[in-house]
């Protein structure tokens, strides 16, 4: 490929989640695969510490609420319980201090949903995280699509798609009058002369009135490093675009090919711009990718050919179910999916289809194999200029900023990345040699701007912000 054409220097998140396997279910059975250790704190702090060595911008831990229940339903779990399929998973948020007291510069973005939890709690547990870690938080907002998960959080099954983002676009609301408007940010003064620990002409009420929620305020946790957290979405429904364009700071974009996500990245770029006035370069996406690595070509090939033997199909299309609603097992095993009724189901195999032509029938056992390492994303498998040449391609095609690098086997993975991709990205002058911001928030290390903790000016959280010196009278009002 030139080398003459100016090149973005790419954003490395690892993506993981506190279970065993995330997006390969059944590669717990490798024998270097040490993911089954999620319940240790110390696997953590390795892996973080690792992956700051070789400077990588984030770790993006993902979650469920529920299980996925949907293959060889209706809500059987049998499949992901046996097979390891997210299965049993961890609340994420709680291990990020521990993280973020080894390290110095990496970044943490967290998996919340909107759908179950008031906002006046959360904004509090994540101001609380954003203080601890010296501003290093980032917040996936979500609204869910488990069905098992909305059953054990009080409710028979999920709102309505659309309705869930109705309601995450006031919750969403909500937490920026906490985080921004509440508290002055110079409000705490402990003056140990006259007694004083905060200025109370520094802290108000933000008196929210809403269809969804009613929060007086004020917020309980003065301003953090960031205030708010990095905004981080991944919803590409019509209604999950306008709330990214609108909101997202960085969007993560799964595919097989660049092809499937460069009219989603080029359309969510639009409206941003077009609907609300925001810098379209400034939103950054991230594509998800499970790159297997080899010194040749043959070696990598032979690795991803022991991973395949290794996952396991049921897990596989446990996790379908669960991401798409529709259960495989209705379908016979020698069934070409590309000619079934499912629209859904035809649109995911075209997709598949295209981006690995040398599969010559769609069956449930090639999906569900196809998912086995790497789940919905690409699976580049080569030398490191191999992969780094498929990288490049997802930025030309799709105009992605960078990367969520899934695992197969956890840490090798990220190892065989930081050893042999990592230097190839590096001579290619793709990915920097140190942080923007050392010791500085996440989100001055996402955009490569030192000194821009809070959101940007062109961001909807940022209206809401009372400065330092400004009279409540003078500061903007919190409006419903």
């Amino acid at each position: 490929m030139s080398t003459e054409k100016p090149r973005k220097s790419l954003i490395l998140n690892a993506f993981v989640e506190m279970c065993s396997g995330h997006q390969s279910p059944g590669l717990w059975r490798h024998p270097e695969d040490e993911s089954h250790r999620f319940n240790d704190v110390d696997h953590w702090v390795e892996l973080a510490q690792l992956l700051e060595s070789a400077k990588f911008h984030g770790i993006f831990i993902a979650d469920v609420l529920g299980g996925y229940d949907v293959y060889k339903g209706p809500r059987n779990l049998d499949p992901a319980i046996i097979s390891g399929a997210q299965w049993p998973v961890n609340e994420p948020l709680a291990v990020v201090p521990a993280m973020a007291a080894a390290t110095k510069n990496i970044g943490f973005g967290v998996t919340v949903t909107t759908t179950y939890e008031p906002p006046y709690h959360l904004a509090r547990r994540l101001s609380t995280v954003d203080h601890l870690t010296k501003g290093r938080l980032g917040w996936n907002v979500v609204t869910g699509y488990l069905d098992s998960a909305a059953r054990n959080l009080g409710q028979a099954e999920q709102p309505h798609h659309d309705d869930r983002y109705l309601l995450a676009e006031e919750y969403i609301k909500v937490t920026y009058k906490l985080w921004e408007s509440s508290w002055r940010q110079d409000a705490v003064i402990r003056d140990r002369e006259r007694g004083i620990y905060t200025d109370p002409t520094g802290v108000r009420e933000i008196n929210h009135v809403g269809k969804y929620y009613n929060v007086p305020g004020p917020h309980l946790c003065q301003p953090s490093p960031q205030r708010t957290p990095v905004i981080l979405q991944a919803g590409t429904s019509k209604a999950g675009k306008t709330f990214a364009a609108q909101h997202a700071e960085a969007i993560f974009v799964g595919g097989h090919s660049p092809s499937v996500v460069a009219k989603n990245v080029k359309e969510i770029r639009e409206l941003a711009q077009n609907e609300f006035g925001r810098d379209p370069r400034s939103i950054k996406f991230l594509a998800l990718i499970c790159p297997v690595l080899g010194k040749t070509e043959e070696e990598a090939v032979e690795k991803f050919k022991h991973y395949r033997s290794l996952g396991s199909i049921d897990g596989a299309l446990a996790l379908f179910g669960g991401w798409t609603g529709i259960d495989l097992d209705t379908y016979g095993d020698d069934e070409e999916l590309r000619h079934v009724e499912s629209n859904a189901i035809r649109s995911a195999v075209e997709g598949w289809s295209k981006a690995t032509p040398g599969v010559a029938k769609w069956t449930k056992a090639t999906v569900g194999q196809h998912i086995t390492v790497g789940g919905l994303g690409a699976t580049p498998v080569g030398t490191a200029a191999q992969v780094a040449d498929n990288m490049e391609r997802w930025v030309e095609e799709a105009d992605v900023d960078g990367f969520n690098l899934a695992y197969a086997i956890k840490p090798g993975s990220f190892k065989d990345i930081i050893e042999l991709l990592i230097p190839e990205l590096r001579k290619r002058g793709l990915f920097w040699d140190d942080y923007a911001a050392p010791k500085g928030t996440y989100r001055e290390n996402l955009y490569g701007e030192p000194g821009q903790s809070g959101p940007p000016a062109d961001h909807p959280a940022s209206k809401y912000r009372w400065n330092a010196g400004v009279d409540a009278a003078d500061a903007p009002v919190p409006d419903n």
